[in-house]
């Protein structure tokens, strides 16, 4: 690889950039790559041609590996903490590496068909908007969610007995055991995503435990980092090995991620130390807001560049 013919010096700004990114991830749950992504595909190009990402699959790709770190330094930070419930992560980490390495590697499959990546990377950002930025009744949910139980009867009630997680504060969080159920539809069409388009996983994960298990808040962002990093590295393994293997080490825009990873190694810290301070609904609806403009923006690129 010819380090020099790389200008290390042109993405200096994603270095503040990514440190507001993976600061909103941490406090989110939802995946860095999913904000990474966008930049890198609609920005990018926009700066001008001194800005290339060689394809969608090395934006993808470089997107899913700089998560990777920032989800490792919030987790660090959420580990502190004692927030993390490792027992119940595993169901969703068994359904979401495996099928998150078969996306990665269909990946490579459809580099030739760019503009159809394009658009299924705008219909999920749609669908993920409205689904932030509706509206949910924790109170109505809670009151549907005690009916289910009562029909069910005391044999659901064993079989899904009571956690309680104690912060490194001392602050208890008592909820009864995460089940993925059908939901496992759902981590495994997240984890497939997250492998094909880079964003998936933690926007399935962090609605199923807090709005379909009622996990708080704090142990739900916690639990979902740590989801969200395991399937992320498997998924980002496997698309740079693919890059590597096709392009050599020159195929990875590396003087992108010299900024990209310490910033969010650094951003993944903040966000843990804020949470809690910044309201999840207010937060949610926020991303909700800022994946419909991806989305739209997305969706015009795709249609432009095929029928114009």
């Amino acid at each position: 690889m010819d380090l020099a013919a790389f200008d290390w010096t042109i993405y200096w700004f994603m270095f503040p950039v990514s440190i507001c990114i993976a600061t909103t991830a941490m406090l989110s749950g939802i995946g860095g790559a999913a904000m990474f992504a966008p930049i890198f595909m609609i920005i990018f190009p926009i700066l001008g041609p001194e800005y290339p990402f060689p394809s969608i699959a090395a934006a993808i790709g470089v997107a899913l590996f700089t998560e990777t770190f920032g989800f490792s330094s919030g987790f660090v930070g959420y580990f502190r903490k004692h927030l993390i419930d490792f027992k119940s992560a595993i169901p969703f980490i068994a359904v979401g590496v495996p099928i998150g390495i078969v996306g990665a590697i269909l990946l490579t499959s459809f580099k030739e068909f760019e503009e159809v990546l394009r658009g299924a990377y705008a219909l999920l950002m749609l669908i993920l908007s409205l689904e932030l930025i509706r509206h949910h009744d924790p109170v109505t949910d809670m009151h549907l969610a005690d009916a289910e139980a009562e029909s069910a009867g005391a044999a659901a009630a064993a079989a899904r007995p009571m956690r309680t997680i104690v912060g490194r504060d001392g602050k208890e969080f008592t909820f009864r055991t995460p089940r993925q159920g059908k939901g496992a539809i759902a981590t495994g069409i997240g984890g497939f995503l997250t492998g094909l388009l880079g964003v998936g996983i933690g926007e399935v994960v962090m609605p199923q435990l807090v709005k379909r298990n009622h996990v708080p808040v704090a142990v739900a962002a916690a639990t979902s980092v740590f989801i969200v990093i395991v399937v992320v590295a498997a998924a980002s393994f496997t698309q740079i090995s693919a890059l590597v293997a096709e392009g050599g080490l020159q195929a990875v825009p590396w003087n992108a991620v010299v900024y990209t990873i310490p910033a969010v190694i650094i951003g993944g810290q903040i966000g843990p130390r804020l949470q809690g301070k910044v309201a999840q609904r207010t937060m949610e609806r926020a991303i909700g807001y800022l994946f419909l403009v991806i989305g739209i923006a997305m969706a015009y690129i795709a249609i432009r560049n095929t029928f114009f």
